[in-house]
C-alpha cells in the first residue's frame, strides 16, 4: 500500500542478534576475557581429538612420513641458534620483530649498489646477496627484539658513513640506538656462528649455507673497507665441506626430439626452436641468452657477442643449425606486426623476445622447456644448464682442448670447467667395460 505524504513508518522494537551458543543468559554476570584474548600461553583442550584438530600446520608431519628424521647438516663452534634462545626470555609479543621486505635499510641496498656498479655483478645476482643479507639482518633484529625503524636506521647508516675508516669503539654510541644497522656493524664471529647454526636448526642445505657465507664474507670486507664495520668477523668462519656433484648431460637423442618439438612455422615456435638450438650451440648461461641483442651476431653470423658475469664479453662459435634457426625466427618474425618494429630497429633490441615483442626473461626460457619437455616425455629435472653441461661434455668426448672448452664457457678458473673432465672419463670407463672383451672380472 502506498504511503500518504506526512504518514510516518510505526517504530518498530529492535531485534536482538540471537544468543551466541553457551552465552550466559540476561541478568548473568559479566564474562571475563576469553582464554584466546587472555595473554600467555594458549590453553589446552582436555580431548584429544580437539587438540589434534587445531594443531598449526608447522606441527603435523607431512603425509606419508611419520616422524620425519632431521637431515645432519653443519654445525658450527658457538652456542646453537636453540641454546642462545633458551638463555634469554621471551620478548613480549609487542616486541617481536616486524620487518617485511618493504623496510627500507640503507646499508643492505648500499651494499647490493657496490655489487653492481664496481664488482659488476649481475641485477639478479646481487638481488640474492641481498637477500641473503636481509635473512641476516632479521636474525639480528630477531635476537635483539629489535624492530627496525627507516628513520633509524637512515639515521644509523649516515653516521656511519661519516664516520672515518678504522675508528671504532664509542662510535656506536652515536648510532640510532635500537637500529639494525649498529648491531650489523658491531657483530663478532659468535654472532654469525649462532645464525649459521640457527640455518643449520632449520635444515638448510651445506651449499645454500655456503652460499651465505660468501655473502656475508664480501659484505663484510666491503663494510670493513668503507667503515660501515668495526672489524671483520668473517675470518675466522670456514665455509663447510660439500661434495662435488657430477654435471648431468643428455645424450644427442634426447636434445635431437627436443629440437623437434617447438612449431617451426609459428614465429613463437621458431623462437624456441632457436633458443634451445643456441643453447646447445653455444654452451652460454640462460641469463647470457636472454641478455642477446640483435646487433650480438656478427655480420658473417658465425659467432655470437656474448656477456658473461662480470659484464666480461667474448665471442662464441655459433653452429651452423642454430644459425639457420635464429635466421628462420627472425625471418618470421619480421613480418608479424607484434615484432616486426622492434626488428626492424635492430642493434640494441632483443634478439630473443616475449609474445609481446619485450626482451624474453629468464623464467620463460625455464617454463618454454619445461613445457616441451612434458611433450615429448623427456625428464622433467633437465634444465638449461643441462644443455650447458651437456655442450661441454659432447665437446670432450670428441676431443676438444681443455683450454678452449674453458674459454668457450666463460669460466674464470680452469678448475671449474676440469669438473667435465671426471664425467667424460665416467663415460670412458662405461664404454671401455661394455666393448672390452677382458675388461669386466671373472
Amino acid at each position: 500500500m502506498a504511503r500518504l505524504h506526512g504518514q510516518h513508518d510505526a517504530v518498530h522494537p529492535v531485534r536482538e542478534p540471537p544468543a551466541r551458543r553457551g552465552a550466559p543468559g540476561p541478568g548473568a554476570a559479566p564474562a571475563g576475557p576469553r582464554a584466546c584474548d587472555r595473554p600467555g600461553p594458549r590453553a589446552v583442550s582436555a580431548d584429544p581429538d580437539r587438540r589434534r584438530a587445531h594443531r598449526s600446520v608447522t606441527d603435523r608431519p607431512r603425509e606419508g612420513r611419520a616422524n620425519p628424521t632431521p637431515r645432519p647438516g653443519p654445525t658450527f663452534p658457538g652456542p646453537s641458534h636453540a641454546a642462545r634462545r633458551s638463555l634469554r626470555p621471551a620478548a613480549p609479543p609487542e616486541h617481536r620483530t616486524a620487518m617485511s621486505a618493504a623496510t627500507p635499510l640503507p646499508i643492505v641496498e648500499a651494499f647490493q649498489s657496490y655489487l653492481t656498479d664496481e664488482r659488476h655483478f649481475s641485477p639478479y645476482t646481487a638481488k640474492c646477496y641481498g637477500a641473503d643479507l636481509r635473512q641476516f639482518v632479521e636474525y639480528l633484529a630477531d635476537e635483539h627484539n629489535i624492530t627496525p625503524d627507516p628513520a633509524n636506521e637512515r639515521k644509523a647508516f649516515e653516521a656511519r658513513r661519516a664516520k672515518p675508516a678504522g675508528v671504532g669503539g664509542d662510535v656506536l654510541a652515536t648510532i640510532a640506538p635500537g637500529s639494525v644497522t649498529a648491531i650489523i656493524a658491531s657483530a663478532d664471529t659468535d654472532t654469525v656462528r649462532g645464525f649459521l647454526n640457527h640455518l643449520a636448526d632449520h635444515r638448510y642445505s651445506p651449499a645454500t649455507m655456503a652460499r651465505k657465507i660468501a655473502t656475508l664474507r664480501s659484505f663484510y670486507k666491503w663494510a670493513a673497507r668503507h667503515g660501515y664495520a668495526d672489524g671483520n668477523p668473517m675470518t675466522l668462519i670456514r665455509t663447510p665441506r660439500q661434495s662435488k656433484r657430477l654435471p648431468k648431460a643428455i645424450s644427442l637423442d634426447q636434445i635431437e626430439k627436443l629440437l623437434s618439438a617447438p612449431d617451426a612455422a609459428d614465429p613463437l615456435g621458431a623462437r624456441d626452436r632457436a633458443l634451445f638450438e643456441t643453447l646447445f650451440s653455444t654452451g652460454i648461461r640462460v641469463s647470457e641468452l636472454v641478455d642477446l641483442n640483435i646487433g650480438d651476431l656478427d655480420e658473417t653470423g658465425e659467432a655470437l657477442v656474448v656477456r658473461g658475469k662480470g659484464k666480461k664479453e667474448r665471442l662464441v662459435p655459433l653452429g651452423s643449425h642454430a644459425l639457420a634457426a635464429i635466421r628462420h625466427y627472425m625471418a618470421l618474425a619480421g613480418q608479424d606486426p607484434r615484432f616486426s618494429q622492434a626488428f626492424a630497429q635492430g642493434g640494441e633490441q632483443p634478439l630473443f623476445v616475449n609474445k609481446h615483442g619485450g626482451r624474453l626473461s629468464s623464467r620463460s626460457v625455464r617454463r618454454k622447456l619445461d613445457k616441451y619437455l612434458r611433450q615429448v616425455g623427456l625428464d622433467p629435472t633437465i634444465s638449461p644448464h643441462t644443455l650447458r653441461h651437456s655442450f661441454a661434455t659432447h665437446l670432450l668426448e670428441n676431443g676438444a682442448d681443455l683450454r678452449s672448452v674453458q674459454e668457450l664457457l666463460g669460466h674464470q678458473s680452469l678448475s671449474t670447467t676440469q669438473i667435465y673432465t671426471h664425467l667424460t672419463a665416467r663415460r670412458m670407463r662405461e664404454g671401455y667395460d661394455n666393448a672390452h672383451p677382458r675388461a669386466e672380472a671373472g
